[in-house]
């Protein structure tokens, strides 16, 4: 081929790569959590090409969601499936109800619909204090019936079984990492664990919070929570250390070592800053934390103990308004993006890249529900008004240090009653409150504020519209076979 024709031929494959699409978008290598315990989720089409928009090519699903799984076929991103506590122990208890799990959960999209599955997540933190052992004794033989039927399904090498645990599963005596040791009400549990997933080369899983940490405990040194704080840093022995994620994945890595376990692959399962429900929970915070975080993720830093970065699930990619609050208010917004996928706060990437928000989505008409002005906060009926609004909607958001914490009584009365409307679709019935309501086409969200009165995705619309994906997979199919065939002709004429 001479030169000329060189140069034509990879012209003409340098523009056949990019018709198929083959330069991401955004930065690889990102990996997040999707959650979908939402009133009005985003379509799952969307949310993986927010995903793919911005360089997420790993994600962790929290149980095998069949409208997630399916528009994560052939996206080109890894999953980690979960499987919530409530399941183990029956999957514990018989091998042939995990075959029947892996059948149907693992097996089937990966032949039917060319899932990516990589791992199996067994319970999410069964060991939490908080569970008073409810888990214990089911995760083991649970993780164990898994392996089992991933190797009967002939994936015992595709697909590797872990156990999200909280970082609450080791401590150390002394504060100091290189006492790191295993929780002694747990530890022969925790044992058995590593020991069975170090036999079937498959990672530990752990979760990691500096947000609770601080959250928790009015002591905590705030700056001590960040990557780049001013907090007085902690010594220990040569190692020196500058924040808590670094010196809580050593105190687990001293506790592998101790144990025997030294080289683990770990792998952390949650780690991020939630946006609102409480004082800490804003933001500037959020923002600040993530960005560190980002950093830190495209750099390839990893700890003191570990320079080799592990994989790290951002938790998570977005906000959950349906999500239990048992844990705190903030539960609902630990997104990077907001419910609808818009942006919460600007976040650099690396190599120029910035977030990009969620393409195609629908909302309802612009109105809101809010309290008429000839109400009265002193009327018989506001109190249970106010109570129905927030028992069946998301009313966060108003809690004290909160984005709407600072409204008055008849601006949380206003915020309540349109959470109650938007969530309930905006039905016509949905905004009587006992005469106190009233519908508006004024957004009514405070000026210089970061409260914001929400107007809901429109399922409806988005339901219409998935009709008309599979006709634009096909033909998009046909771009691509149509494409592959002009290439190879065209490749004939210069060879």
């Amino acid at each position: 081929m001479g030169l000329h024709n060189l140069t034509r031929f990879l012209f003409l494959l340098a523009v056949y790569i990019v018709s198929l699409g083959f330069f991401p978008k955004g930065v690889v290598g990102f990996a997040c959590n999707w959650g979908t315990r939402s009133t009005h989720p985003l379509p799952p089409h969307i949310v993986v090409q927010l995903m793919k928009d911005n360089g997420f090519n790993k994600v962790k699903l929290f149980e095998a969601d069949a409208g997630a799984l399916k528009a994560l076929g052939n996206s080109g991103i890894q999953v980690m499936v979960g499987i919530p506590n409530d399941l183990l122990a029956p999957i514990a208890s018989s091998v042939n109800n995990a075959v029947a799990w892996v059948t149907q959960n693992v097996s089937n999209y990966i032949s039917k619909n060319g899932v990516d599955i990589r791992y199996v997540a067994v319970g999410n933190e069964p060991f939490l204090k908080t569970y008073d052992n409810k888990f214990v004794q089911s995760t083991y033989p649970a993780l164990e019936n898994i392996q089992a039927a991933l190797i009967k399904a002939g994936l015992g090498r595709q697909v590797k079984v872990t156990v999200p645990l909280n970082a609450d599963v080791y401590q150390s005596d002394s504060g100091l990492p290189s006492a790191g040791d295993f929780r002694p009400d747990i530890h022969d549990k925790m044992m058995e664990i590593i020991k069975f997933l170090n036999q079937n080369n498959a990672p530990l899983t752990i979760n990691i919070y500096p947000f609770l940490s601080l959250d928790a405990d009015p002591n905590f040194p705030k700056e001590y929570a960040f990557f780049n704080g001013s907090a007085p840093p902690v010594v220990d022995g040569s190692i020196t250390y500058t924040n808590v994620l670094d010196a809580n994945f050593d105190t687990l890595v001293s506790a592998l070592e101790k144990n025997g376990y030294g080289s683990m692959p770990i792998i952390i399962g949650e780690v991020g800053w939630p946006t609102d429900g409480s004082s800490s929970a804003n933001i500037q915070n959020a923002q600040r934390f993530n960005q560190g975080l980002f950093d830190r993720i495209v750099k390839g830093q990893g700890s003191p103990k570990r320079p080799t970065p592990p994989d790290i699930y951002v938790f998570g990619l977005i906000d959950e308004d349906f999500k239990s609050i048992d844990p705190g208010n903030f539960e609902r917004h630990w997104g990077v993006f907001n419910f609808d996928g818009s942006i919460k706060y600007p976040l650099n990437l690396g190599r120029g890249k910035s977030l990009v928000a969620a393409k195609g989505v629908k909302y309802l008409p612009r109105q809101w529900c809010v309290m008429s002005p000839q109400a009265s906060t002193s009327d018989p009926n506001f109190a249970e008004s106010m109570s129905k609004a927030c028992t069946y909607a998301d009313c966060t958001s108003l809690s004290p240090g909160s984005s709407c914490g600072n409204l008055d009584t008849r601006g949380n009365a206003s915020y309540a009653f349109n959470m109650y409307y938007q969530t309930m679709d905006q039905r016509n019935d949905a905004c009587q409150f006992n005469n106190l309501s009233m519908i508006t086409k004024i957004d009514p969200s405070p000026l210089q504020s970061a409260c914001k009165f929400e107007i809901m995705i429109d399922l409806g619309k988005h339901d219409r519209s998935t009709s008309l994906a599979a006709p634009i997979m096909e033909r998009n199919s046909l771009v691509m076979l149509v494409s592959s065939f002009m290439f190879i002709i065209l490749l004939s004429l210069w060879i």
